[in-house]
């Protein structure tokens, strides 16, 4: 057992720390931006809460973190009451928010000169996986520390894997966006064709499924596609947010990404129908209308 902190109590957050709690049986104190988040975490999970980051961090094992974008994460880590001040020395700090790899190199290299460790730790699977506790965890770092946050990680994780040094997490999670993106879009044109030329979708999908075709966006999500169904999921602003990383980050490297830029412009399209918080599969919606 470890006492560990968890900051950051959103849709992944949440049950990502409660993982640790019941399934981990880890010593566990929350920080949220919303106190009420936390006194209802602890109320339903036991543990304690702190009113900041700071307070949170002191004297932990292990600080996991899951915010919103970079200034979120330099803020709840850098601010006068972060993450940064209060973590003792020695300690590991694991952050799963989705970032950039330049942000996640600095804390790495401030961890360092304070005398403790930063493992950057996207994760993927969407609130289901983290509900699940079957998250795939990408990371960057230090061998040493991550074979520490390994252990504590394996409470909500079915994978989880050392890619490279610092920000080697964060771009395997760029790369991973990249893909599902593409994906999502070939799906979209796919059932929207399929419903065009009149095709039984349960006959085509049960056929196309066992062949090449076959991906976990089709298996899971052909029917809510059809049915227009996008009330669930990992919204449309999200995956925008992850894209404009990867577009910034593809300038950085010089990587082309037509495909991406492209899919990211028909994501703009269905913010604009309304649909922000509509699940990804939502391309379709724009096919359709």
């Amino acid at each position: 057992m470890a006492k560990v902190a968890f900051v950051g109590l959103g849709v992944m957050g949440y049950p990502m720390a409660g993982h640790l709690k019941v399934k981990g049986g880890h010593e566990v104190t929350v920080y949220n931006r919303t106190a009420a988040k936390a006194a209802k975490w602890v109320a339903q999970h036991g543990g304690k809460s702190a009113p900041t980051p700071k307070l949170a961090a002191a004297g932990q094992d292990f600080v996991m973190t899951c915010v919103g974008n970079d200034n979120d994460l330099r803020e709840v880590m850098l601010g006068e009451d972060g993450v940064f001040a209060g973590v003792r020395s020695g300690a590991v700090v694991v952050d799963h928010t989705t970032a950039s790899a330049e942000i996640a190199r600095e804390l790495h290299a401030e961890a360092k000169k304070r005398g403790f460790e930063f493992v950057d730790a996207p994760v993927s699977g969407g609130q289901a996986g983290a509900e699940n506790g079957v998250l795939t965890v990408m990371c960057g770092g230090d061998p040493g520390p991550f074979a520490q946050a390994e252990k504590v990680i394996a409470a909500y994780a079915r994978a989880c894997t050392l890619l490279g040094a610092s920000g080697s997490g964060q771009l395997a999670k760029m790369v991973n966006q990249i893909c599902i993106a593409g994906v999502v879009q070939g799906l979209a044109e796919g059932l929207h064709f399929a419903l065009k030329a009149g095709l039984d979708i349960e006959k085509l999908i049960a056929t196309i499924s066992k062949g090449a075709a076959q991906s976990w966006q089709m298996e899971n999500r052909y029917k809510t596609m059809v049915a227009g169904k996008f009330d669930f999921g990992f919204a449309v602003d999200w995956m925008r947010k992850d894209l404009d990383i990867c577009l910034a980050e593809a300038r950085r490297n010089g990587a082309r990404l037509p495909a991406t830029a492209l899919v990211d412009q028909f994501y703009a399209q269905v913010q604009a129908m309304g649909g922000r918080r509509w699940d990804t599969s939502s391309l379709i919606a724009l096919l359709q209308r």
